[in-house]
């Protein structure tokens, strides 16, 4: 049930290149560690299941990363983020091609985010024991309860997958599912460029002289907790960061004085690493400093139309058995409301078919909701010049 040796793996790994498609999950911790921790990989075919232990002395991962590089076998996750951006870091490249059950769900009426357990019972008819979800997959040795649990996670995916794939097939979605897979496989969704980190932390000031101590802070902080290999928040939390550019102390002294910032701390290497980014800060010239985009402000009496495309959103996705989540989000139908030429996915491609074009004819009065007969749903009507 374990591989644990290079040799068993690779040979393994050549018999599921022979297969169409494998099932691929994988167990991590990264509560103490900046990069996600790669305890358990478990992989899938037809015929047979297996988990790898990558934590395993001597193990060489290489056929691993030859099969997630394989072209001509297709990789099936469940809601696969976090799965990709392991084997992304781990082997510096993305697995490909792929196809995730959760997207794939989402295309064919399963709601919003729909869970593995809840796609297992409705569709393989079977139970997921999920008592272990939580568990250290880090210690060893795992004990065969734990490792038939992981095993699950890939062993039903492929009952999962045939009946999602059937069902795209029949309905002829398979190229809604591909758009989904092309941007879930863009690398950039997943590397953190330093120098952007600032812009996830909730600052108050738009003064650019603060947004520039932010930037250069921020950096500091990211860069460090990936050479440390620890959470960011554990180095400094955000509230920290951003006391320090609100007061950009140069001195140990004013450093120490912050109620975030220990005096053991401003002593040390993390001291100085925190002044120089504020050295580095103070230099910047006006034209260096980062600027916040302008707020958009809505037109004013926008709402009763927002509110309406919120209910075509609902009916047409309830119509097309498609998750609300994917075909238009609140900021889709506010920017719609605003422009009709709006930048947003709802507006292009299969989106645009589902939801896009009828939300432009409502929105000018062209489209009508209207209640059915029965009373209790609801039906558009087309309004005559």
């Amino acid at each position: 049930m374990l591989i644990s040796t290079t040799q068993d793996l690779k040979a393994f790994c050549d018999r599921l290149a022979a297969e169409t498609f494998v099932t691929v999950d994988t167990e991590f911790m990264r509560e103490k560690t900046y990069w996600p921790k790669l305890c358990l990989i478990q992989l899938g075919g037809e015929s047979e299941a297996r988990c790898i232990d990558p934590l395993a002395e001597g193990i060489d991962l290489s056929p691993v990363f030859e099969l997630m590089a394989n072209e001509k076998v297709l990789k099936v996750f469940h809601a696969a983020r976090q799965d990709l951006e392991i084997f992304l870091h781990e082997s510096g490249q993305m697995p490909t091609p792929v196809f995730d059950t959760q997207v794939a769900a989402m295309v064919c009426g399963f709601g919003d985010s729909v869970g593995y357990e809840t796609l297992v019972s409705s569709i393989a008819n079977r139970r997921i024991d999920k008592t272990l979800r939580f568990t250290d997959w880090a210690r060893r040795p795992l004990s065969q309860k734990q490792l038939a649990y992981a095993l699950g996670d890939v062993t039903h995916l492929r009952t999962v997958y045939l009946s999602l794939r059937d069902t795209l097939g029949q309905s002829g979605r398979e190229c809604w599912l591909d758009q989904e897979m092309a941007y879930l496989l863009d690398p950039a969704h997943y590397r953190v460029v330093p120098e952007e980190a600032w812009k996830r932390l909730k600052a108050r000031s738009r003064s650019p002289r603060f947004l520039g101590l932010l930037r250069e802070l921020a950096a500091w902080r990211e860069r460090t907790a990936q050479e440390r290999d620890i959470p960011r928040n554990r180095l400094l939390r955000d509230e920290g960061l951003l006391e320090i550019a609100a007061s950009a102390p140069t001195t140990v002294e004013a450093l120490s004085e912050l109620r975030s910032v220990s005096r053991g701390l401003a002593e040390g290497a993390m001291g100085e690493g925190i002044l120089a980014a504020v050295r580095r800060a103070q230099k910047l010239t006006d034209r260096d400093l980062p600027l916040l985009p302008e707020r958009e402000e809505l037109p004013h009496g926008l709402g009763a139309v927002i509110d309406l495309l919120r209910v075509l959103l609902k009916m047409r996705c309830d119509e097309t058995g498609v998750a609300q989540k994917l075909v238009a989000t609140s900021h889709d139908l506010e920017r719609i409301a605003a422009d009709d030429n709006a930048d947003v996915p709802a507006l292009d491609g299969w989106r645009r078919t589902v939801f896009g074009e009828d939300a432009l004819k409502l929105k000018h009065g062209k489209l009508a909701l209207a209640l059915a007969p029965d009373g209790r749903s609801l039906r558009t009507l087309p309004v005559e010049d």
